[in-house]
């Protein structure tokens, strides 16, 4: 159906002071959009992400909203991107994403999606002599987006090729001042011997410039994964409530040794039986 305003040649006709003139309809301004967030390789499930549909329910999330919002209001006047930082299901990648759609559609931005794993991936396969694809006919537009999401940071197996190829990835950005949203599962602590922590799992030169890149932003609360088919907010902070309490009890040093052996010695026991519960619903990612 043509468009009523311009019949689809894109201009329309305005009156400007008793003056009339020519203008971009915008039609043709959304069709643009619409084509840029095609291009951006934002997945199916997240595609409906916006701020609108975002829920938060605790303090937490509110902060990790309201940067979110900043960053998408200001593009492209901002200093620094996100780091959004959290356990699995709390919403990093739908703000990601929300930033990411919003600063597309509303500044006409060029804008990237990639989930660190397959990005590795993609790269991987252009050294396969079948493939015709270049290394860099995937790394520049990596490089040169306006503004870049790289999804769970942190999950891939680490080699020094891995290595290499996210610094070349990340000092390009830095280098050139330009945005990029990270979101990991991985604590940022700094130790390099716990495998659960992002200086393990990226390194001390990465770590740094991601620091100067970009505001980290803590998330906490429940796993949506675990919601039920008919869950509201409720349940949410039910849920979040329980894998708070869960994990302070992880936490917490036995309070004796003896009681430290005692599954131990029922494990060495043929005939013992040990009732294992779990507190926490499904195991997520």
């Amino acid at each position: 159906m043509a468009c009523s305003f311009c019949d689809d040649t894109g201009w329309k006709t305005v009156e400007i002071d008793g003056v009339t003139r020519v203008a971009r309809c915008e039609c043709r301004r959304e069709a643009a959009a619409a084509t840029l967030v095609a291009e951006a390789r934002i997945p199916r499930r997240y595609q409906h992400c916006d701020f609108s549909n975002y829920i938060a329910y605790n303090e937490q999330l509110t902060k990790a909203l309201q940067h979110a919002t900043r960053l998408a209001d200001g593009f492209p006047v901002v200093e620094r991107g996100l780091f959004l930082l959290g356990p699995p299901g709390v919403g990093k990648t739908h703000l990601a994403v929300a930033v990411l759609r919003q600063v597309i559609g509303g500044r006409g931005a060029r804008g990237l999606f990639y989930d660190t794993r397959d990005l590795l991936r993609v790269i991987r396969s252009t050294y396969n002599p079948v493939n015709q694809t270049a290394e860099m006919d995937v790394l520049r537009p990596v490089m040169e987006a306006d503004l870049l999401v790289l999804d769970d940071l942190g999950a891939e197996k680490t080699s020094e090729w891995v290595d290499e190829t996210l610094n070349l990835i990340v000092n390009a950005r830095y280098s050139a001042q330009r945005t990029t949203i990270f979101t990991s599962n991985y604590e940022d602590k700094p130790d390099t011997t716990d495998p659960d922590s992002l200086l393990f799992r990226i390194g001390y030169r990465m770590r740094s410039r991601l620091h100067e890149m970009c505001e980290f932003v803590d998330l906490d609360g429940a796993d949506y994964r675990e919601l039920p088919p008919n869950g509201g907010v409720d349940d949410l902070v039910t849920l979040w409530k329980l894998r708070t309490k869960a994990s302070r009890k992880a936490s917490l040093p036995s309070r004796s040794a003896s009681q430290a052996r005692a599954p131990l010695r029922d494990r060495e026991k043929p005939d013992a039986r040990t009732d294992l519960k779990w507190s926490g619903g499904r195991a997520g990612s």
